[in-house]
Protein backbone atom coordinates (compact mmCIF):
# COMPACT_ATOMS: atom_id res chain seq x y z
CA UNK A 1 0.00 0.00 0.00
CA UNK A 2 1.28 3.33 -0.68
CA UNK A 3 2.51 4.93 2.30
CA UNK A 4 1.91 8.60 1.04
CA UNK A 5 -1.75 8.24 1.12
CA UNK A 6 -1.89 5.97 4.60
CA UNK A 7 -5.07 7.63 6.08
CA UNK A 8 -4.19 6.85 9.48
CA UNK A 9 -1.23 8.89 9.32
CA UNK A 10 -1.79 11.99 11.92
CA UNK A 11 -3.63 14.84 10.17
CA UNK A 12 -4.77 12.40 7.43
CA UNK A 13 -8.23 12.77 6.00
CA UNK A 14 -11.23 15.36 6.92
CA UNK A 15 -12.82 13.44 9.99
CA UNK A 16 -10.09 11.71 11.97
CA UNK A 17 -10.98 8.18 12.85
CA UNK A 18 -10.76 9.06 16.09
CA UNK A 19 -13.85 10.10 16.28
CA UNK A 20 -15.83 7.26 14.89
CA UNK A 21 -17.99 6.75 18.00
CA UNK A 22 -18.87 9.38 19.55
CA UNK A 23 -22.17 10.64 17.67
CA UNK A 24 -24.26 10.57 21.00
CA UNK A 25 -21.33 13.27 22.83
CA UNK A 26 -21.90 15.09 19.09
CA UNK A 27 -25.61 15.34 19.48
CA UNK A 28 -25.78 16.09 22.99
CA UNK A 29 -23.28 19.31 22.17
CA UNK A 30 -25.92 19.83 19.25
CA UNK A 31 -28.19 20.18 21.81
CA UNK A 32 -26.81 22.22 24.20
CA UNK A 33 -25.80 25.00 21.31
CA UNK A 34 -29.81 24.93 20.48
CA UNK A 35 -30.57 25.44 23.71
CA UNK A 36 -28.55 28.30 24.64
CA UNK A 37 -29.16 30.09 21.37
CA UNK A 38 -33.10 30.20 22.68
CA UNK A 39 -31.96 31.82 25.70
CA UNK A 40 -32.42 28.69 27.95
CA UNK A 41 -30.21 27.79 30.68
CA UNK A 42 -28.22 24.46 29.82
CA UNK A 43 -25.18 22.73 31.79
CA UNK A 44 -21.37 23.68 31.27
CA UNK A 45 -20.33 19.75 29.69
CA UNK A 46 -17.13 17.76 31.26
CA UNK A 47 -15.74 15.01 29.61
CA UNK A 48 -13.62 12.60 31.33
CA UNK A 49 -11.50 9.28 30.08
CA UNK A 50 -8.22 8.10 29.99
CA UNK A 51 -5.06 9.08 27.54
CA UNK A 52 -5.81 8.01 24.61
CA UNK A 53 -9.70 7.73 24.39
CA UNK A 54 -9.65 10.83 21.45
CA UNK A 55 -10.90 13.80 23.78
CA UNK A 56 -8.51 16.08 22.60
CA UNK A 57 -10.08 15.68 18.81
CA UNK A 58 -13.47 15.52 19.94
CA UNK A 59 -13.02 18.97 21.70
CA UNK A 60 -11.55 20.30 18.27
CA UNK A 61 -14.88 18.88 16.81
CA UNK A 62 -17.09 20.78 19.38
CA UNK A 63 -15.45 23.90 18.63
CA UNK A 64 -15.68 23.73 15.08
CA UNK A 65 -19.67 22.82 15.53
CA UNK A 66 -19.69 25.79 17.24
CA UNK A 67 -17.61 28.08 15.22
CA UNK A 68 -20.25 26.90 12.02
CA UNK A 69 -23.23 27.86 14.46
CA UNK A 70 -21.78 31.62 14.35
CA UNK A 71 -20.42 31.71 17.99
CA UNK A 72 -17.34 32.79 19.38
CA UNK A 73 -14.62 29.72 20.37
CA UNK A 74 -11.51 29.27 22.56
CA UNK A 75 -9.51 26.79 23.31
CA UNK A 76 -6.98 26.66 26.58
CA UNK A 77 -4.72 23.35 27.57
CA UNK A 78 -4.13 23.70 30.96
CA UNK A 79 -0.87 22.95 32.21
CA UNK A 80 0.67 22.00 35.60
CA UNK A 81 1.22 25.08 38.14
CA UNK A 82 0.70 27.79 35.19
CA UNK A 83 -1.26 30.70 35.76
CA UNK A 84 -4.98 30.41 33.71
CA UNK A 85 -4.64 34.26 33.10
CA UNK A 86 -2.72 34.06 30.04
CA UNK A 87 -3.88 30.95 27.96
CA UNK A 88 -7.61 31.87 29.04
CA UNK A 89 -6.91 35.40 27.46
CA UNK A 90 -5.48 34.39 24.40
CA UNK A 91 -8.51 31.83 23.85
CA UNK A 92 -11.09 34.39 25.20
CA UNK A 93 -9.00 37.02 22.49
CA UNK A 94 -10.17 34.57 19.54
CA UNK A 95 -13.42 34.26 20.59
CA UNK A 96 -14.07 37.72 20.99
CA UNK A 97 -12.53 38.37 17.29
CA UNK A 98 -15.15 35.27 16.04
CA UNK A 99 -17.62 37.85 17.14
CA UNK A 100 -16.43 41.14 16.26
CA UNK A 101 -17.33 39.97 12.58
CA UNK A 102 -21.07 40.03 13.05
CA UNK A 103 -21.23 43.14 15.68
CA UNK A 104 -22.58 46.11 14.26
CA UNK A 105 -20.71 48.31 17.10
CA UNK A 106 -17.20 48.45 17.05
CA UNK A 107 -17.13 50.74 20.40
CA UNK A 108 -19.08 47.90 21.98
CA UNK A 109 -16.23 45.24 20.68
CA UNK A 110 -13.27 47.59 22.10
CA UNK A 111 -14.80 47.80 25.39
CA UNK A 112 -14.82 44.53 26.19
CA UNK A 113 -11.12 43.48 24.49
CA UNK A 114 -10.26 46.61 27.23
CA UNK A 115 -11.75 44.74 29.74
CA UNK A 116 -10.11 41.36 28.49
CA UNK A 117 -6.72 42.98 28.72
CA UNK A 118 -6.80 44.88 31.47
CA UNK A 119 -7.91 40.82 32.90
CA UNK A 120 -4.62 39.60 30.70
CA UNK A 121 -2.61 42.37 32.58
CA UNK A 122 -2.82 40.98 36.15
CA UNK A 123 -0.98 37.70 34.84
CA UNK A 124 2.09 40.01 35.87
CA UNK A 125 3.02 39.47 39.55
CA UNK A 126 2.57 42.95 41.61
CA UNK A 127 6.17 44.85 41.28
CA UNK A 128 6.89 43.15 38.44
CA UNK A 129 9.37 45.95 35.76
CA UNK A 130 7.67 46.86 32.10
CA UNK A 131 10.41 44.52 30.66
CA UNK A 132 9.25 41.44 32.64
CA UNK A 133 5.37 42.33 31.86
CA UNK A 134 3.64 39.81 29.77
CA UNK A 135 1.81 42.49 27.05
CA UNK A 136 -1.58 40.42 25.42
CA UNK A 137 -1.53 41.37 21.73
CA UNK A 138 -4.90 43.34 22.28
CA UNK A 139 -4.83 46.49 20.70
CA UNK A 140 -7.02 48.87 22.88
CA UNK A 141 -6.26 50.33 26.02
CA UNK A 142 -6.49 48.41 28.89
CA UNK A 143 -9.92 49.51 30.71
CA UNK A 144 -9.49 50.31 34.72
CA UNK A 145 -12.36 48.75 37.30
CA UNK A 146 -13.53 45.35 35.55
CA UNK A 147 -11.59 42.29 35.78
CA UNK A 148 -8.86 43.40 37.05
CA UNK A 149 -8.79 43.50 41.02
CA UNK A 150 -5.86 40.29 41.26
CA UNK A 151 -8.59 38.39 42.52
CA UNK A 152 -9.13 35.64 39.70
CA UNK A 153 -12.32 34.83 41.08
CA UNK A 154 -13.55 37.93 41.46
CA UNK A 155 -11.97 38.91 38.09
CA UNK A 156 -12.87 35.49 35.90
CA UNK A 157 -16.70 36.63 36.89
CA UNK A 158 -16.72 39.45 35.45
CA UNK A 159 -15.01 38.97 32.24
CA UNK A 160 -17.23 36.02 31.51
CA UNK A 161 -20.31 38.15 32.20
CA UNK A 162 -19.22 40.60 30.22
CA UNK A 163 -18.02 38.29 27.19
CA UNK A 164 -21.02 36.46 27.20
CA UNK A 165 -23.43 39.90 26.87
CA UNK A 166 -21.21 40.51 23.54
CA UNK A 167 -22.33 37.54 22.26
CA UNK A 168 -26.10 38.06 23.37
CA UNK A 169 -25.48 41.52 21.49
CA UNK A 170 -25.09 39.34 18.19
CA UNK A 171 -27.61 36.33 19.20
CA UNK A 172 -25.09 33.51 19.41
CA UNK A 173 -22.58 32.33 22.55
CA UNK A 174 -18.92 31.60 23.25
CA UNK A 175 -17.53 28.10 24.03
CA UNK A 176 -14.96 28.22 26.22
CA UNK A 177 -12.91 24.81 25.52
CA UNK A 178 -9.80 23.60 28.28
CA UNK A 179 -8.49 20.41 27.64
CA UNK A 180 -6.15 19.02 30.32
CA UNK A 181 -8.21 20.62 32.96
CA UNK A 182 -7.75 18.78 35.96
CA UNK A 183 -4.17 20.46 35.63
CA UNK A 184 -5.60 23.95 36.38
CA UNK A 185 -4.16 25.50 40.08
CA UNK A 186 -6.93 24.89 43.04
CA UNK A 187 -7.60 28.81 42.95
CA UNK A 188 -8.02 28.90 39.20
CA UNK A 189 -10.60 25.66 38.99
CA UNK A 190 -12.85 27.19 42.00
CA UNK A 191 -12.86 30.88 39.67
CA UNK A 192 -13.88 28.82 36.85
CA UNK A 193 -16.44 26.72 39.01
CA UNK A 194 -17.61 30.16 40.34
CA UNK A 195 -18.09 31.76 37.09
CA UNK A 196 -19.67 29.17 35.51
CA UNK A 197 -22.19 29.16 38.32
CA UNK A 198 -22.91 32.91 37.95
CA UNK A 199 -23.85 32.54 34.34
CA UNK A 200 -25.55 29.68 35.08
CA UNK A 201 -27.75 31.94 37.55
CA UNK A 202 -28.07 34.93 34.83
CA UNK A 203 -28.48 32.33 31.97
CA UNK A 204 -25.73 34.18 30.47
CA UNK A 205 -24.67 32.07 26.70
CA UNK A 206 -21.21 30.82 27.36
CA UNK A 207 -20.45 27.65 28.00
CA UNK A 208 -17.36 25.74 29.29
CA UNK A 209 -16.59 22.52 28.10
CA UNK A 210 -13.99 20.53 29.94
CA UNK A 211 -11.93 17.47 28.96
CA UNK A 212 -9.65 16.18 31.41
CA UNK A 213 -8.47 12.38 33.38
CA UNK A 214 -11.31 10.20 35.08
CA UNK A 215 -10.67 12.10 38.60
CA UNK A 216 -11.74 15.24 37.26
CA UNK A 217 -14.87 15.52 38.44
CA UNK A 218 -13.67 14.56 42.38
CA UNK A 219 -11.09 17.72 41.42
CA UNK A 220 -14.03 19.86 40.68
CA UNK A 221 -16.38 18.74 43.80
CA UNK A 222 -13.06 19.33 46.21
CA UNK A 223 -13.30 22.71 44.99
CA UNK A 224 -16.79 23.92 45.16
CA UNK A 225 -19.49 21.78 46.29
CA UNK A 226 -21.94 22.89 44.03
CA UNK A 227 -19.69 21.73 41.31
CA UNK A 228 -21.69 18.91 40.40
CA UNK A 229 -24.61 21.07 39.59
CA UNK A 230 -22.64 23.04 37.07
CA UNK A 231 -21.44 20.41 34.97
CA UNK A 232 -22.89 17.46 32.86
CA UNK A 233 -20.37 14.64 33.10
CA UNK A 234 -19.83 12.61 29.70
CA UNK A 235 -17.57 9.76 30.14
CA UNK A 236 -15.71 8.86 27.15
CA UNK A 237 -14.14 5.23 26.88
CA UNK A 238 -12.68 3.20 24.43
CA UNK A 239 -14.85 2.33 21.43
CA UNK A 240 -17.23 -0.70 20.76
CA UNK A 241 -16.45 -3.20 18.31
CA UNK A 242 -18.78 -2.06 15.74
CA UNK A 243 -17.09 2.01 16.31
CA UNK A 244 -13.71 0.55 16.19
CA UNK A 245 -14.34 -1.02 12.85
CA UNK A 246 -15.80 1.94 11.35
CA UNK A 247 -12.72 3.61 12.63
CA UNK A 248 -10.61 2.00 10.23
CA UNK A 249 -13.04 1.21 7.45
CA UNK A 250 -13.79 4.89 6.95
CA UNK A 251 -10.42 5.76 6.65
CA UNK A 252 -9.33 2.55 4.00
CA UNK A 253 -12.84 3.09 1.88
CA UNK A 254 -11.45 7.14 1.41
CA UNK A 255 -8.77 5.67 -0.36
CA UNK A 256 -10.52 2.90 -2.23
CA UNK A 257 -8.83 -0.21 -0.25
CA UNK A 258 -9.89 -2.42 1.43
CA UNK A 259 -9.34 -4.45 4.76
CA UNK A 260 -10.50 -8.13 5.26
CA UNK A 261 -12.72 -8.96 8.66
CA UNK A 262 -9.69 -11.03 9.86
CA UNK A 263 -7.37 -7.83 10.06
CA UNK A 264 -10.35 -5.84 11.65
CA UNK A 265 -10.00 -8.78 14.49
CA UNK A 266 -6.68 -8.31 14.99
CA UNK A 267 -6.86 -4.85 15.06
CA UNK A 268 -9.44 -4.88 17.22
CA UNK A 269 -7.57 -7.47 19.46
CA UNK A 270 -4.32 -5.39 19.76
CA UNK A 271 -5.72 -1.66 20.06
CA UNK A 272 -8.23 -2.85 22.69
CA UNK A 273 -10.58 -0.55 21.10
CA UNK A 274 -8.60 2.78 22.08
CA UNK A 275 -9.00 5.24 19.35
CA UNK A 276 -5.30 6.51 19.81
CA UNK A 277 -3.84 2.33 19.72
CA UNK A 278 -6.49 2.21 16.61
CA UNK A 279 -4.50 4.66 14.57
CA UNK A 280 -1.11 3.56 15.63
CA UNK A 281 -1.44 -0.05 14.45
CA UNK A 282 -3.81 0.79 11.71
CA UNK A 283 -0.89 2.85 10.26
CA UNK A 284 1.89 -0.08 10.93
CA UNK A 285 -0.44 -2.12 8.97
CA UNK A 286 -1.26 0.08 6.05
CA UNK A 287 2.75 0.29 5.72
CA UNK A 288 3.20 -2.99 5.83
CA UNK A 289 0.85 -4.75 3.50
CA UNK A 290 2.52 -5.37 0.45
CA UNK A 291 -1.21 -5.81 -1.85
CA UNK A 292 -4.39 -4.01 -0.93
CA UNK A 293 -7.05 -5.57 0.58
CA UNK A 294 -4.80 -5.42 4.18
CA UNK A 295 -4.70 -8.78 5.90
CA UNK A 296 -4.57 -10.06 9.05
CA UNK A 297 -0.96 -11.13 8.50
CA UNK A 298 -0.21 -7.88 7.73
CA UNK A 299 -1.44 -6.58 11.02
CA UNK A 300 0.78 -9.52 12.52
CA UNK A 301 4.02 -8.77 10.63
CA UNK A 302 3.34 -4.59 11.76
CA UNK A 303 2.22 -4.70 15.10
CA UNK A 304 6.59 -4.70 16.54
CA UNK A 305 6.66 -1.60 14.16
CA UNK A 306 3.28 0.33 15.84
CA UNK A 307 4.68 -1.28 20.03
CA UNK A 308 8.23 0.15 19.03
CA UNK A 309 6.50 3.55 18.16
CA UNK A 310 3.95 3.61 21.17
CA UNK A 311 6.86 2.77 23.56
CA UNK A 312 8.90 5.56 22.80
CA UNK A 313 6.45 8.47 22.13
CA UNK A 314 3.36 7.12 24.01
CA UNK A 315 4.25 5.10 27.07
CA UNK A 316 8.15 5.78 27.32
CA UNK A 317 7.55 9.62 26.97
CA UNK A 318 5.34 9.44 30.41
CA UNK A 319 7.82 7.11 32.04
CA UNK A 320 10.73 9.16 31.51
CA UNK A 321 8.88 11.64 33.61
CA UNK A 322 8.78 9.59 36.23
CA UNK A 323 11.86 9.31 39.06
CA UNK A 324 13.00 6.10 40.65
CA UNK A 325 10.75 5.68 43.69
CA UNK A 326 8.03 6.46 41.31
CA UNK A 327 8.90 3.59 38.53
CA UNK A 328 8.91 1.41 41.18
CA UNK A 329 5.52 2.35 41.83
CA UNK A 330 4.22 2.21 38.84
CA UNK A 331 5.80 -1.21 38.26
CA UNK A 332 4.33 -2.99 41.29
CA UNK A 333 1.12 -1.52 39.79
CA UNK A 334 1.96 -3.58 36.77
CA UNK A 335 2.91 -6.79 38.72
CA UNK A 336 -0.57 -7.02 41.03
CA UNK A 337 -2.73 -6.32 37.64
CA UNK A 338 -0.78 -8.86 35.77
CA UNK A 339 -0.39 -5.78 33.26
CA UNK A 340 -3.99 -5.26 32.48
CA UNK A 341 -5.85 -2.36 32.70
CA UNK A 342 -7.72 -2.33 36.07
CA UNK A 343 -6.94 -0.51 39.91
CA UNK A 344 -5.08 -1.76 42.52
CA UNK A 345 -5.44 -1.26 46.43
CA UNK A 346 -2.84 0.64 47.91
CA UNK A 347 -2.12 -1.17 50.37
CA UNK A 348 -0.72 -3.96 48.38
CA UNK A 349 1.31 -1.84 46.86
CA UNK A 350 2.48 -0.98 49.73
CA UNK A 351 2.37 -4.92 51.03
CA UNK A 352 3.80 -5.79 47.23
CA UNK A 353 7.00 -3.40 47.92
CA UNK A 354 7.30 -4.43 51.48
CA UNK A 355 7.05 -0.61 52.94
CA UNK A 356 4.87 1.20 55.16
CA UNK A 357 1.85 3.00 53.26
CA UNK A 358 2.54 6.65 54.61
CA UNK A 359 6.36 6.45 52.74
CA UNK A 360 4.63 5.48 49.61
CA UNK A 361 2.80 8.47 49.47
CA UNK A 362 4.87 11.30 48.08
CA UNK A 363 5.50 9.18 45.09
CA UNK A 364 1.70 8.22 44.41
CA UNK A 365 0.79 11.84 44.94
CA UNK A 366 3.26 12.77 42.60
CA UNK A 367 2.34 10.14 39.87
CA UNK A 368 -0.87 11.40 40.06
CA UNK A 369 0.47 15.39 39.88
CA UNK A 370 2.03 14.44 36.48
CA UNK A 371 -0.72 12.54 35.28
CA UNK A 372 0.53 9.14 35.39
CA UNK A 373 -2.13 7.34 37.66
CA UNK A 374 -4.91 8.84 38.99
CA UNK A 375 -7.55 7.61 42.30
CA UNK A 376 -11.04 6.35 40.72
CA UNK A 377 -11.83 6.10 44.33
CA UNK A 378 -10.61 6.08 48.45
CA UNK A 379 -7.54 3.78 48.63
CA UNK A 380 -7.33 2.67 44.65
CA UNK A 381 -5.11 4.01 42.20
CA UNK A 382 -4.72 2.74 38.41
CA UNK A 383 -3.00 4.07 35.55
CA UNK A 384 -4.42 6.85 33.42
CA UNK A 385 -2.45 5.61 30.20
CA UNK A 386 -4.25 2.27 28.69
CA UNK A 387 -2.06 -0.75 28.19
CA UNK A 388 0.72 0.95 30.05
CA UNK A 389 0.71 -2.41 33.09
CA UNK A 390 1.56 -4.58 29.85
CA UNK A 391 4.40 -2.13 28.47
CA UNK A 392 5.94 -1.96 31.71
CA UNK A 393 6.02 -5.56 32.06
CA UNK A 394 8.22 -5.50 28.78
CA UNK A 395 10.69 -3.34 29.74
CA UNK A 396 14.25 -4.67 30.10
CA UNK A 397 15.10 -2.27 32.89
Amino acid sequence: MDPVRNPFAPGAGQRPPELAGRDKEVGAFEVVLERVARGRPERSLVLTGLRGVGKTVLLGELRSMAVKRGWGAGKVEARPDADLRRPLSAALHRAIRDLAVRHRAPDRVEAILGILKAFALRAAPDGAKLRDRWQPGIDVPAASGRADSGDIEIDLVELFTDVAELAQDVGTGVALLIDEMQDLKPDDISALCAACHELSQLGAPLVVVGAGLPHLPAVLSASKSYSERLFRYVRIDRLSREDADRAVLAPVEREDAGITDEALDALFDASGGYPYFIQAYGKAAWDAAPTDPISALDVTVAAPEADAELAVGFFGSRYERATPAEREYLRSMAELTDGKDAGVNTAQVADHLGRKPSSLSPARDSLIKKGLVYSAERGQIAFTVPHFGRFLLGRED
